[in-house]
């Protein structure tokens, strides 16, 4: 795989940051193959696999930011529980990614609203506010497929809007206001036509995930490891995404009152990966309604709520999915929930 100096912080990143492309074959793309007509309703095997370039990383205020791009790819946009794909258009360069994340903590901030602004020679040649997105080698990070004016020089301004998230414990106060930074990087179609891709028609379609990537500077967005978790009551699986249940027995800093607190920590089968922008209803107790979307430095993103009497068991209803694009592999995947029972 291509590996290149970073121009911006972080040039420790480098190769060990994407070790986990090494095993691929690198060869020039020429189309993609087809979209499996009898996908499963799950996580699945791509049909291929393609290398990325980490092209820079930048800083401002309690952000920190990361820059990559690939092949342009086809991706999946959610609408409530609907799918449309977007292809690859005829004036499509690159896939152009970013990932954010809190520098202490390494944690990866879903819901912060992204932007990218692409400049050459102070020419503006893209702009355009970029989806959050699912993957099987990253999770959580923004993306698009975007033009280029050649090979060149190219300054991008990476720049988010503060997330309206709940945020509590060590992140109680942050990550509300605005910020950007800019990264420089070179590109030139040789260099992208020198990542990696492998074809995969003896696995794709099976009832597997491609392995995150090894990445020693830059965080994947992973769930924290049940493990990790303070007392787990239970877990349950649907929509193939799993459901880790656990309460407090009070809430979190940030959040008021001294009442028990039940989170739920929802993640993708294989990989672990954080499931955002869900709606998520919770029936156990005095309590039945809706669980906050909340980010905590222990717990992650989770959905949660105070409870007077939590009861002997928990009903927790998906009733939005992630309201995520996702790549090849998700997007048949957390579309589609029955309500699960976890013992307390």
């Amino acid at each position: 795989m291509n590996r290149r100096t970073l121009l911006q912080a972080g040039g420790a990143l480098g190769a060990a940051a994407l070790a986990g492309c090494s095993n691929l074959i690198s060869t020039q793309p020429a189309g993609n193959p087809p979209v499996i007509d009898d996908r499963p309703a799950a996580v699945y095997y791509p049909t291929h696999v393609e290398g990325m370039d980490m092209v820079g990383m930048g800083e401002s205020g309690d952000y920190r930011f990361g820059l990559m791009y690939s092949y342009p790819h086809r991706f999946w946009n959610v609408t409530g529980t609907e799918t449309t794909r977007t292809g690859i258009g005829s004036g499509d360069d690159v896939h152009i990614m970013a990932s954010v994340w809190d520098s202490e903590t390494m944690q990866v901030l879903p819901d912060t609203g992204l932007s990218l602004t692409i400049r050459r020679d102070g020419d503006i040649v893209f702009e355009e506010v970029v989806y959050p997105m699912l993957s099987q080698r990253m999770g959580t990070h923004y993306g698009a497929n975007a033009g280029l004016d050649g090979d060149g020089t190219y300054e991008v301004t990476v720049s988010v809007g503060g997330m309206s998230t709940r945020r509590t414990g060590a992140f109680e106060g942050r990550f509300g206001e605005p910020a950007s930074a800019t990264i420089e990087f070179d590109y030139s179609q040789g260099a992208r036509d020198g990542l990696s891709r492998e074809l995969t028609p003896d696995r794709a379609g099976e009832r597997a995930a491609v392995d995150p990537m090894d990445m020693e500077m830059m965080p994947t967005g992973t769930a924290p490891a049940r493990d990790s978790l303070p007392n787990v009551r239970g877990s349950a699986t649907s929509g193939d995404a799993e459901f880790v249940v656990g309460t407090l027995d009070s809430p979190p800093a940030g959040i008021d009152g001294s009442d028990t607190y039940l989170y739920v920590s929802p993640r993708t089968p294989y990989n672990q990966m954080t499931l955002p922008a869900m709606t998520v209803e919770a029936a156990t107790g005095g309590f039945d309604g809706e669980l906050t979307r909340t980010l905590d430095s222990e717990l992650g993103y989770h959905y949660g709520t105070a409870v007077d009497s939590p009861g002997d068991s928990v009903t927790v209803t998906p009733t939005v999915p992630p309201q995520t694009a996702r790549h090849e592999g998700y997007e048949t995947a957390f579309l589609a929930f029955d309500p699960m029972e976890v013992s307390l």
